[in-house]
């Protein structure tokens, strides 16, 4: 563990201020992640198999089982098929009315798995960005550097300037990255759960459709 603080201080040193800059996002991007699957566990996103069954059993109209899966169900989308199966089942409402208010009650579900992803594609966009901007600083420096040298240049000095240069650029790549793959994988989840969402309410008020 030592070794690996010694080795993002000398990283630190080496890239300056926009190395320190990206390594504070790189922590905040990581918080981020491991807030948002913590939540997603929470919530029990993709556990979908009694929501599954209740729907299954709505389709054949066994509507008390239904109704007893949805309770049990672990998914944060139990209460809205809870919530749709009753109001279907008791044939007062508007149809239209009633798909409405219950798009509108998923989508507030969805709306909190959502939230704090546009942080992290923040990160994942700006990050490669400040990286280059710290690679030009660094080349700008190096060449003047070079320039001051005149006929006195040392080669070694200005490779070693350049490849601390483009050090920023590789940091701001191996931050962006991740946060990139990890945000694909997130709202790939979040899709899943949207296509569920509209499952349910489709099978609530269309029961039997789905039953062969």
């Amino acid at each position: 563990m030592n070794a690996l603080f010694e080795a993002v201080a000398n990283v630190a040193e080496l890239g300056g201020p926009v190395v320190m800059v990206l390594l504070a996002m790189s922590l905040v991007a990581l918080a981020l992640i491991l807030a948002k699957i913590w939540q997603f566990l929470r919530l029990g996103v993709g556990r979908h198999g009694a929501l599954d069954r209740a729907l299954t059993a709505w389709d054949r109209g066994a509507a008390t089982e239904a109704r007893q899966q949805a309770k049990a169900a672990p998914s944060h989308l139990g209460p809205v098929t809870l919530l749709a199966l009753d109001a279907a089942g008791d044939g007062q409402h508007d149809e239209a009315a009633l798909r409405a208010r219950l798009t509108g009650e998923a989508a507030a579900r969805l709306a909190r798995l959502s939230a704090g992803l546009r942080l992290l594609d923040s990160v994942a966009q700006v990050a490669p960005l400040l990286g280059l901007f710290g690679t030009v600083l660094g080349m700008i420096e190096a060449f003047q550097g070079l320039q001051s040298a005149g006929a006195a240049v040392d080669p070694s000095a200005l490779a070693g300037g350049i490849w601390v240069a483009l050090l920023t650029t590789a940091v701001g790549l191996a931050v962006a990255m991740p946060a990139s793959l990890v945000l694909a994988w997130f709202d790939a989840r979040i899709a899943r759960e949207a296509a569920m969402s509209e499952r349910i309410i489709d099978t609530a008020l269309c029961a039997g459709l789905g039953h062969g």
